[in-house]
């Protein structure tokens, strides 16, 4: 797999790098006798040739989510300045990781130690984007990264940091496409910083090709009084890993994880989310909903910490999957691991198949069999969707719906 990639030349820690090194040098590939990816296999990977390209693409409109952005584009994980806004509005400051002076590129807590694929996109990073929201900024538009693959077994190892200031208020969204790619590979890792009082959404879509593979690490880390918000929305992608590590550091933050995953095919999609309370008085909340149609597989796996001192906690976490087929499966573990004694903890998940009475019902009163479906598995998805608040957002995702599996959405 590292055959013909090229070592990072990206200003980056140098005890950072010499640990990713040290970790891929005594660490193999995951293999399903580890727990933590019981039920994804990554074998194939490793018998792919991937390589780091260079590309270009025409356009970007039919990968623009929002229209009103400031828009960062990269392709292959290389940043194309012809495709991105020229405009910065007052308070924030982009730039791509490659233009970065030594001492700039200040990340977070990324566990490189164990962790081969954290430890690949750091020693052969490809590029990435430092995202500054300065203290006290409020960013009315959203800041949009586009991410496109393109190519034959191409790898792009892409890093985004952000630091979203002390009472800054900003939304991100992150679009992750694939054009006339063949086997690509995005290995993704992302850093953040939410300050004092401040508050981030973070908006994801996930729509690369049926025999792409994408691995994806978010360390997220909140001080007192901030809010956190990521919905993640997988709509294809041949191999699918999210790993979603949230450390709330301060008192009375809010932290709110929602995804939906809608799958066909022979597609696999793995969440894996934890989320650290260390202190006392807050709030986290996590809605995840899958669809899983064909011979597609789907696992869940959410786990919610809450430290000894940290009393006061209210943690509620709920997965729900509906299987169309007789051959789409799931495996769903949602964890509580308590230490405190005054907390509200819940968490649950459920897998089941849709009522046909339902059915039958809706195609009595003149549906489709089809538009019956179709309407159950709406309001099924309909609760992770509406958490989201960015409209532009919520009409691409239904969009795609409409052009990968023919779903009108209300």
């Amino acid at each position: 797999m590292l055959e013909g990639l090229t070592p990072t030349s990206i200003l980056l820690n140098e005890k950072e790098l010499s640990s990713a090194k040290n970790t891929l040098k005594t660490n193999q590939l995951p293999t399903t006798r580890m727990e933590a990816w019981k039920y994804t296999r990554v074998a194939k990977l490793g018998k792919t040739n991937y390589r780091s390209s260079e590309a270009s693409i025409d356009s970007v409109e039919n990968y623009t989510i929002a229209k009103d952005a400031t828009t960062v584009v990269f392709v292959n994980g290389h940043f194309s300045e012809e495709l991105s806004s020229n405009e910065m509005p007052e308070g924030l400051s982009i730039s791509p990781l490659s233009a970065c002076m030594e001492g700039e590129i200040d990340s977070t807590n990324l566990v490189l130690e164990g962790e081969i694929f954290n430890a690949l996109n750091t020693a052969f990073l490809t590029d990435g984007i430092l995202v500054d929201i300065d203290a006290k900024a409020v960013i009315e538009k959203p800041i949009q990264i586009i991410h496109v693959l393109k190519g034959e077994a191409t790898l792009s190892n892409f890093k985004t940091i952000i630091h979203a200031g002390d009472f800054s208020k900003a939304s991100v969204i992150q679009g992750f496409f694939a054009e006339d790619a063949e086997k690509a590979f995005a290995n993704v890792t992302s850093e953040i910083s939410v300050g004092t009082n401040a508050f981030l959404t973070l908006d994801k879509i996930q729509y690369e090709a049926e025999n792409s593979s994408h691995i994806c690490t978010e360390q997220v880390s909140q001080e007192k009084d901030s809010t956190f918000t990521i919905n993640t929305i997988t709509l294809n992608g041949g191999l699918v890993r999210n790993n979603l590590n949230i450390e709330v550091n301060g008192e009375n933050c809010e932290t709110n994880l929602n995804g939906a995953y809608l799958l066909k095919g022979k597609q696999h999609v793995d969440n894996h989310s934890v989320v650290d309370h260390k202190v006392a008085n807050c709030n986290s909340n996590e809605l995840y909903k899958g669809v899983i149609d064909d011979n597609a597989t789907a696992v869940f796996n959410g786990k919610v910490f809450v430290r000894k001192d940290a009393q006061k906690i209210n943690a509620f976490q709920s997965n729900g999957n509906v299987l169309l087929t007789d051959n789409a499966s799931v495996n769903s573990k949602p964890e509580l691991e308590i230490y405190a004694d005054d907390v509200k903890c819940s968490h649950g998940s459920t897998t089941g198949q849709l009522d046909e009475e339902a059915i039958f019902y809706l195609r009595a009163r003149g549906l489709s069999e089809k538009s019956a479906r179709q309407l159950m598995v709406s309001a099924f998805v309909g609760d992770v969707l509406e958490k989201i608040e960015n409209e532009d957002v919520l009409n691409y995702t239904h969009r795609l719906l409409k052009e990968r599996f023919g779903w009108e959405f209300e």
